[in-house]
């Protein structure tokens, strides 16, 4: 198996077969995605306008910089504004092969994270009030979401690159200390397109942002080049949760403990550094690969290296809780980081930038039925 976060950083620089491999590679999907994006912008391909605004969240890399939270962050924000957000997403992970899934109707959760996917079932646990919907085809979940459930706005989870409905609002997110990877395509690198892409981008959210340090210079150098707002957004811990009964203690719980870790995401460092960074002692860590499917053996195994080690926590995160419905024994056990993104001083602008153009092109968007 290859060792991604190792090939595709900066600093595997030794001659290897493989990354010889994967750079002709990265050259043949950036001359398809190119292709792609032109036939697109040509209207060649087609593109379904829904009849409610559409909010698109996604990113140019691969995983990691924070969509889950954001769209929970942005669909809390206009439910304050008297708006009724409704979330469609691919539903990544999820086993289900019907066309369009109600994962949530906004009062009860109806599927779970096998059928569903971890990432939607995380969204609408967090979202009372909010439908949310999986399928293949966003322009059939997105459909639904207006006619079943009355929604006056569409958030479509992870679509920049996803362009067979159009979108009223393009926002990207990129991580403020790595916001192009390492400016490889994939398969060499995490780029999922061009940066020349980013020109279909209507803002720019630079998450995980550290109020000391200066946004990355290429970004601004885009943004004031296309004219595009940039708001930069904090990762907050702000308790620990028993996956199992709910129990919450604060994060500073952790100080001094003894944690065994563990997660199956993009990024496995940044969970790392948030234990760190809580003052916990981590005496071991165990990444899996993103969306891993844990089975009882891997369970098995966690359990008896957090009793050998005589540690005070199992920890992992939200999004793989949601992956361990199937051993209700193990989710008693585990504790999970409750991590929230805050737009902090940028808020109310955002606000204020965001309404603005939901209002406009509500009043351009064409009749539901």
């Amino acid at each position: 198996m290859i060792d991604w976060p190792r090939m595709w950083s900066d600093d595997a620089r030794r001659f290897s077969p493989i990354r010889m491999v994967l750079c002709l590679a990265s050259l043949a999907y950036g001359r398809v995605t190119a292709v792609r994006n032109t036939l697109y912008d040509r209207g060649w391909f087609p593109s379904v306008r829904l009849p409610r605004p559409v909010v698109s969240i996604g990113n140019i890399t691969v995983g990691g910089t924070g969509k889950t939270p954001c769209v929970i962050l942005i669909a809390r924000r206009l439910q304050a504004h008297g708006l009724r957000p409704a979330v469609i997403s691919r539903g990544y992970g999820g086993k289900s092969a019907l066309p369009v899934n109600v994962v949530s109707n906004g009062k009860e959760i109806l599927l779970t994270a096998a059928a569903a996917g971890d990432e939607p079932l995380l969204i609408a646990r967090s979202l009372p009030g909010v439908c949310v919907l999986t399928g293949p085809k966003r322009a059939l979940t997105g459909r639904a979401a207006v006619e079943q459930f009355g929604a006056d706005v569409i958030l479509c989870d992870d679509a920049f690159q996803h362009r067979q409905i159009q979108r009223d609002i393009n926002l990207v997110l990129l991580d403020d200390h790595r916001p192009l990877g390492n400016g490889w395509l994939l398969p060499r690198g995490e780029l999922r397109e061009h940066p020349a892409g980013l020109a279909r981008a209507d803002a720019f959210l630079l998450t995980r942002a550290e109020p000391t340090r200066p946004p990355d210079a290429d970004i601004l150098a885009i943004a004031q080049k296309f004219r595009l707002p940039v708001f930069r957004c904090i990762h907050r811990t702000v308790s620990l949760q028993n996956a199992g009964s709910g129990e919450k203690r604060p994060p500073e719980a952790l100080r001094g403990k003894k944690v065994c870790a563990f997660c199956g995401i993009a990024k496995p460092d940044s969970f790392r550094d948030a234990l760190f960074a809580l003052g916990a002692e981590v005496v071991s860590f165990n990444p899996f690969p993103d969306h891993h499917a844990f089975s009882l053996r891997d369970l098995d195994d966690l359990q008896r290296v957090f009793q050998m080690r005589k540690a005070d926590y199992l920890v992992t995160t939200e999004k793989d809780a949601m992956r361990l419905e199937h051993c209700p024994e193990v989710l008693n056990m585990v504790w999970t980081l409750h991590i929230q993104m805050d737009l902090s001083d940028s808020a109310p602008a955002f606000d204020q930038w965001l309404l603005d153009r939901i209002t406009a092109a509500a009043a351009q968007a064409p009749q539901a039925g």
